[in-house]
């Protein structure tokens, strides 16, 4: 599959904000290049914890899925999975615009490690997390609403 890096750089933020669990995290944007994506979700109290901060899954999604994209933008044939990740939670939010940065740290034929940082507003790291994410034999075309032509 020959895809051009930016057509397949949209196809993915396209298949991000359509995933049916986006529904859970309303207001979200992604914005995906070489070897790194971010993504931002305005703090909103559907996302708090009985202390009324953001609660760890919250930050567990950003991380991975800023991790998973700047993978996913180096891999054009087939899905990707998570097969295991880390993460530190530095300080609660409670307030503000979230932005998790992913980079990608190690690529193997199969296997790759990413990174991601999450800061608030002020762009203060509030957690961070290492990734590794597999190969599948899952081809992206096969994916429901997967583009399979150049035009996004």
């Amino acid at each position: 599959m020959s895809t051009k890096p930016e057509a397949h750089y949209r196809k993915l933020e396209k298949l991000y904000l359509s995933a049916n669990v986006q529904q859970l995290f309303s207001g979200s944007s992604i914005e995906v290049s070489h070897s790194r994506a971010e993504i931002s979700l305005p703090v909103d109290p559907k996302y708090f914890h009985g202390a009324q901060a953001i609660h760890g899954a919250t930050y567990f999604k950003l991380l991975d899925d800023a991790a998973y994209f700047a993978v996913a933008s180096l891999v054009t044939d087939v899905f990707i999975v998570t097969s295991s990740f880390q993460i530190n939670l530095l300080r609660p939010i409670n307030a503000g615009i979230l932005k998790a940065v992913g980079t990608v740290r190690s690529v193997g034929k199969t296997l790759f490690v990413a990174e991601a940082t999450l800061y608030n507003e002020k762009g203060k790291e509030v957690a961070f997390g290492t990734g590794q994410f597999m190969r599948t034999t899952q081809r992206w075309d096969n994916l429901p609403g997967w583009e399979t032509d150049s035009q996004v």
